[in-house]
C-alpha cells in the first residue's frame, strides 16, 4: 500500500478555535467540515485555513491540526477576494481582446493588479467595458476550479493557448515541480491559489481603478506590459468608504499641494527629480537643521563622501551583482572602468571608518551621519512625486560598537527615530 493510500484512510482530528475537536475516520475537504459543523456556516464559508494554511474549501485536508473555516468577516478573505477578482478581471480581458496574453496578477494592499501583453494600448474608456464583462462572469457563477499538471504537462497546455509568458514562468520552475492552474468556465490561468469557491462570491464591491506601465519581470529590458490597477473589498459600503478616503486623500495630494503652495514642481526633463521654489527649500533645508540638531544630541559626527564612485568599488561591496539596474553608470571616453552615481551611502560610509574608527576599540561605539544625495533608477511607474524620485538626500546613520554595545544603541536609534516621529506629529 502506497503512503498515499494510507493517508487516505488514516482518521484525523481537526482542533476548532473554540477548543473543540472534530474526528473523522479519513481525510475530509474543507467543504464537508464547515457542513458538519452548521448549515450557516457552510453557507458563508469561503475557505479553510489548516495549520495556518489557507486553502481552498475543496482540498482535502489530509493532516490533524488546527483548522478555521474562513468567512467574509475573516481577515484572510480580502485577500481571497482580490485574488480572484484579478482573475475574473483577466478572463473578462481576454474575452473582450482575444489577442490579448496575460502574465502575472496578485493581490495587493487594498486591491489588486493584472499585467497583460498586447499591441494595442487599453486607453481609460476599456476599463469601464471590462467592469461590465466581469459583473457577468460573477453572475455566472462558475466555480473555481483548480487542476494538477506536471511541468510538460502544463508548458504544452500554455503553448498551444500562445499564452508565451505563462511558459517562461513554469520553465523556470524545476523540472519535478508539481503545476497548479485555477479555471472558471473554460478560463485557466496558473497559479498557485488559494481561491474563493465560485466568482459570485466576489460581489460587487471591486472597481478598476487606473491603467499603468510596467516591464515585464521589472527589468526595462524586457517588453512593456499594460497594468490594469482594481480595488476590490467585502462589499459595496466597504468599496464606497475606501473611495471616498481616496478622495480626501486627493485633496491633500502632496503633489497638488506642492504646487498650489509654490514649494517645488517636477518636469519631464528631469524624471524623477525635484526643482524646489525658495519656499519649498526654506522649508526642506529647516528640516535638515532640526535634524542636524537631534543627531548631534545623541552623539553623531556628520561626514559627507562621494557621489560617484568606481565600478570595481560597488562590485567590492555587492551592490554592482544585486543592485545594478537600479544605479546610473556612467562611461567616460578616456577611462577603462565605468562610474556608478551612490544609490547609497554605505560603503563610503564604510571607507570612513576604515580610515577613522579602526584605531582603536576604544573609540567605540562611533555613531556617524551623513545627509547623502543618491540616484536610484525607478521606472515610471513606480515614481511617485516626492515619496518615489530617482534623486533625494538621505539621512543615514551609521554605528560601529562591540557586540556587547550593541543593545544599547539599538535602544538609543529607536529613541532617537521616536523623538523626530513624536516632533514631526508621527507618533
Amino acid at each position: 500500500m502506497s503512503n498515499a493510500q494510507k493517508a487516505a484512510i488514516e482518521p484525523i482530528a481537526l482542533t476548532l478555535p473554540d477548543g473543540s475537536v472534530k474526528e473523522y475516520p479519513s481525510p475530509v475537504t474543507g467543504e464537508a467540515l464547515a457542513a458538519s459543523i452548521g448549515a450557516g456556516l457552510a453557507k458563508a464559508a469561503l475557505a479553510v485555513k489548516l495549520n495556518g494554511e489557507t486553502l481552498d474549501l475543496t482540498r482535502t485536508l489530509e493532516t490533524s491540526g488546527n483548522v478555521e473555516i474562513i468567512t467574509r468577516k475573516s481577515p484572510e478573505a480580502l485577500d481571497l477576494i482580490r485574488h480572484t477578482t484579478a482573475h475574473i478581471m483577466a478572463q473578462a480581458v481576454q474575452e473582450l481582446f482575444p489577442d490579448t496574453q496575460v502574465t502575472i496578477g496578485p493581490s495587493i494592499e487594498d486591491g489588486f493588479y493584472y499585467d497583460f501583453a498586447r499591441e494595442k494600448p487599453f486607453s481609460s474608456d476599456d476599463l469601464p467595458k471590462i467592469e461590465k464583462k466581469m459583473r457577468e462572469i460573477i453572475a455566472r457563477n462558475e466555480p473555481l476550479v483548480r487542476e494538477v499538471m506536471n511541468r510538460n504537462e502544463a508548458i504544452t497546455f500554455f503553448e498551444k493557448k500562445g499564452e508565451n509568458y505563462k511558459v517562461e514562468l513554469i520553465k523556470d520552475l524545476p523540472e519535478n515541480e508539481t503545476i497548479t492552474l485555477y479555471g472558471q468556465g473554460p478560463w485557466r490561468d496558473l497559479c498557485r491559489g488559494p481561491h474563493l469557491p465560485s466568482t459570485k462570491h466576489v460581489g460587487n464591491g471591486f472597481k478598476l481603478m487606473k491603467l499603468a506601465g510596467a516591464y515585464w519581470r521589472g527589468d526595462n529590458k524586457n517588453a512593456m506590459l499594460q497594468r490594469i490597477y482594481g480595488t476590490a473589498w467585502r462589499d459595496e459600503k466597504e468599496l464606497k468608504a475606501h473611495l471616498t478616503l481616496l478622495e480626501e486623500a486627493e485633496k491633500r495630494d502632496h503633489r497638488k499641494l506642492g504646487r498650489q503652495l509654490d514649494l517645488f514642481h517636477f518636469q519631464d526633463e528631469a524624471p524623477g527629480q525635484v526643482f524646489w521654489h525658495p519656499h519649498g527649500w526654506t522649508v526642506y533645508l529647516t528640516l535638515m537643521d532640526y535634524m542636524r540638531r537631534r543627531i548631534a544630541a545623541h552623539g553623531y559626527s556628520e561626514i559627507n563622501t562621494p557621489q560617484m564612485l568606481e565600478a570595481s568599488f560597488w562590485k567590492a561591496s555587492g551592490h554592482w551583482d544585486k543592485y545594478r539596474p537600479n544605479m546610473f553608470v556612467i562611461q567616460e571616453e578616456d577611462h577603462d572602468i565605468p562610474f556608478a552615481i551612490k544609490p547609497m551611502s554605505c560603503p563610503g560610509g564604510a571607507q570612513v571608518f576604515k580610515q577613522e574608527g579602526s584605531r582603536s576599540y576604544r573609540s567605540f561605539p562611533l555613531r556617524v551621519a551623513e545627509f547623502g544625495h543618491v540616484f536610484r533608477r525607478e521606472s515610471s511607474g513606480a515614481r511617485h512625486g516626492l515619496m518615489r524620485v530617482q534623486a533625494f538626500t538621505q539621512d543615514d546613520a551609521h554605528v560601529y560598537c562591540t557586540p556587547e554595545q550593541l543593545e544599547d544603541e539599538v535602544i538609543l536609534m529607536c529613541d532617537l527615530i521616536k523623538e523626530v516621529y513624536s516632533d514631526l506629529g508621527l507618533a
